[in-house]
């Protein structure tokens, strides 16, 4: 990353890593330090021994998430990430709870924490190696943390743990700002709302900014009554700041040296402060009381097998709901059925960043690939992600080399000409100006598709429908089934994943513009194998090599083990047809030729022999997708639809954030983004001539 702009206050965004010192404690242990604010991460005496008196059993954790219901989502708010510390000792209590009480098999975890100087990757990692040592335990939850941590760039970053039922936001940026992006559905009597507060800013002392009335603010904004808040200081800003704004504290002993810390409860009356040794004081009054407000649904219909159909019912099992998967004919029948996918952004300048959805959903989409691939392993089957990095040549970018100095290079750089000459295997082509994307790679949608659909909670059924009724109660589907009979079942709720067919199920989702693209495939000579790029690249389109895996074949013409050549894609609008046609080989051919006049000796000229797929993108005015819940609804019909060119980026974080939003839970985008989303949007209300 370029240091030159990172420290310019006109670039807001641009997330500034935190400078870790180090010191020894008393016991002669070496500690981390803040070099911003000057001080320590951890306790002295015993860090995680702190967080579990603070923040675990100060916001009373062992019982209230015992005592959660099934499907029941509690969700913790953390003012300072810091090291982790407090979400690893949060993680093993859930676990450990888990273990204990079957009642909490469907229930879930959300972590939601805020860090505007967040650790480097690499000085974090030689951090939890000390608690790997003083603490063995918290080795099975230091290992995925620091596999699945984020790079340094503003927005929210959604850490999956499904396994164990936790979903982690990391928010990087100004915390009040980033607290103010969490939406709430004032529509809706059940609203998020936030179940406990960890405040473990550095002192108010060194970091007044974490204490400030903004902060507060969004607290009680998030809050309802019987939510807690605990934390180590006892400074007046933080008791005034607490009182202000709706919550009633109380004064306990504090860990180690420290006489006194904080709790506090929001509460409906007016607030006054209590102390140990207040006779009057009504303990009942201070405890947690259990409150179930989330959604109690327990099945889905989605309609359309594509990307987003398969994503979103992925999302919706992975939280305990049951998921008929229903499609017209099969399973990636339509345009999310290529032989492979790019996964690779489309970026933006980075004072944009974090309200970029590209970017979000890309690195989100890396993750879950990422994660997917060791089941992959565990089934014995190909890998979702082949990671392989792109190289994009710049030919239809909305960012140059300046820009990209901004990001961390872990994301995005820019490589040398002697560098991306032999990182591509271009000889002849100028790549003095390049965007490299090293976590880019190839999705098999195949591989993909597989893993999905052995979810227990995820059936899929061959099904034409053809009609979709709302009632306050239920959704009552009716369709035509492979036999040709007809068919009827209920459900709690719809989610309509039908792409451009989308608005012929129910004529308030937009009537998308059709665009047709297809994809063009050869088998190289061994000789053009040799001359052929090493990696994907981008410019007007894109072409990547691959070997086929075994199952290919069940959607496309290629034969396992032989490796392809892929181009693409073109572009004809208003166009359904959807078969192979010699003159879109043709174009994909041209548009590389033009873009690397050096492949013109190594791409056969003759495309007779090439093989194709044809599918019918979607895409809105705005050229946003269409997520959330229709208009008129009684909560019951949602879509998710409209994701163009970019469905393997952009499904997986649209599809968390539909499911967050049926489900009342927090979503990873902000309330702006999901504004931009919404099926209701204003954008959308004039059809497209």
């Amino acid at each position: 990353m370029s240091t030159a702009n990172h420290q310019n206050p006109e670039h807001l965004n641009v997330i500034t890593p935190a400078k870790i010192d180090w010191q020894t404690d008393d016991t002669g242990n070496m500690v981390p330090v803040s070099g911003e604010f000057r001080d320590v991460y951890f306790s002295h005496a015993d860090g995680l021994a702190e967080t579990r008196h603070v923040f675990l059993e100060h916001n009373q954790l062992p019982e209230r998430l015992a005592h959660l219901a099934p499907k029941q989502c509690f969700t913790i708010a953390e003012l300072g990430f810091g090291t982790g510390l407090n979400l690893l000792a949060t993680w093993q209590l859930w676990r450990q709870l888990r273990e204990t009480n079957p009642q909490l098999a469907t229930a879930r975890l959300h972590f939601i924490t805020t860090e505007k100087f967040p650790i480097p990757l690499a000085d974090l990692t030689q951090i939890l190696a000390l608690w790997g040592e003083r603490a063995p335990e918290l080795m099975a939850f230091i290992e995925p943390l620091l596999a699945t941590y984020p790079p340094l760039i503003a927005g929210c970053h959604r850490l999956s743990f499904s396994y164990d039922n936790l979903t982690v936001d990391m928010w990087f940026g100004d915390a009040a700002e980033s607290l103010s992006k969490l939406a709430l559905d004032h529509s809706n009597q059940h609203t998020p709302c936030i179940d406990a507060w960890f405040l473990d800013g550095f002192a108010p002392s060194c970091n007044s900014t974490l204490w400030a009335d903004s902060i507060f603010g969004q607290m009680q904004r998030l809050s309802r009554p019987h939510t807690t808040a605990a934390t180590y200081s006892c400074a007046g800003i933080v008791k005034r700041g607490l009182r202000e704004h709706g919550f009633q504290i109380k004064k306990v002993r504090g860990f180690g040296r420290k006489r006194e810390m904080l709790t506090a409860i929001m509460t409906n009356a007016e607030s006054r402060d209590l102390t140990d040794d207040d006779k009057n004081c009504d303990n009942k009054s201070h405890e947690a009381k259990q409150e179930t407000t989330d959604s109690t649904f327990d099945n889905t219909v989605v309609i359309g097998a594509g990307i987003s159909g398969l994503l979103t019912a992925w999302s919706l099992a992975s939280r305990g709901i049951t998921v008929i998967l229903l499609d017209k004919s099969a399973p990636l029948a339509g345009a999310s059925g290529n032989p492979r996918a790019l996964l690779a952004p489309k970026m933006t300048p980075i004072h944009h960043v974090d309200e970029h959805l590209h970017t979000i959903g890309y690195l989100h989409s890396s993750r879950l690939y990422r994660y997917l691939n060791q089941t992959a392993v565990q089934l014995h089957t190909a890998p979702v992600l082949e990671l392989t990095g792109a190289l994009d040549l710049l030919i239809k970018a909305n960012i140059g080399a300046e820009q990209i100095a901004d990001y961390p290079d872990e994301m995005a750089t820019t490589l040398s000409h002697e560098q991306a000459q032999i990182t591509s295997g271009l000889k002849d082509q100028d790549l003095s100006e390049n965007l490299y994307l090293p976590q880019s790679g190839l999705v098999n949608p195949q591989a993909l598709k597989d893993i999905i659909l052995t979810h227990p909670l995820i059936h899929f059924q061959q099904l034409e429908v053809n009609k979709i009724n709302e009632t306050e109660q239920q959704v009552r589907i009716e369709g035509i089934d492979g036999n040709r009979n007809t068919v009827t079942m209920t459900t709690d709720n719809v989610v309509i994943c039908a792409a451009f067919e989308s608005h012929q199920l129910d004529k308030r989702i937009f009537d998308c513009r059709k665009i047709r693209g297809q994809l063009s495939w050869f088998t190289p000579s061994a000789e053009q194998l040799t001359k052929l790029p090493k990696i994907p690249l981008k410019y007007s389109g894109y072409c990547a090599r691959f070997n086929a895996q075994a199952g290919d074949d069940k959607l496309n013409t290629v034969v396992a083990d032989n490796p392809y050549l892929l181009l693409g894609a073109s572009f004809i609008r208003n166009d359904t047809s959807t078969d192979i046609r010699p003159e879109e080989h043709q174009i994909s051919r041209d548009k590389l030729i033009t873009a690397i006049p050096e492949m013109a000796s190594v791409i056969p000229a003759d495309t007779s022999l090439w093989q194709g797929r044809s599918g019918i993108r979607t895409q809105t005015p705005d050229y946003h997708p269409i997520v959330g819940q229709l208009a008129n609804s009684q909560r019951r019909i949602w879509t998710m639809s409209a994701m163009g060119a970019k469905g393997y980026a952009l499904a997986p974080i649209c599809a968390e954030a539909l499911a967050d939003m049926m489900l009342r839970s927090f979503a990873p985008l902000s309330e702006t983004m999901l504004a931009r989303l919404s099926p209701n949007r204003t954008r959308l209300q004039t059809p497209l001539v």
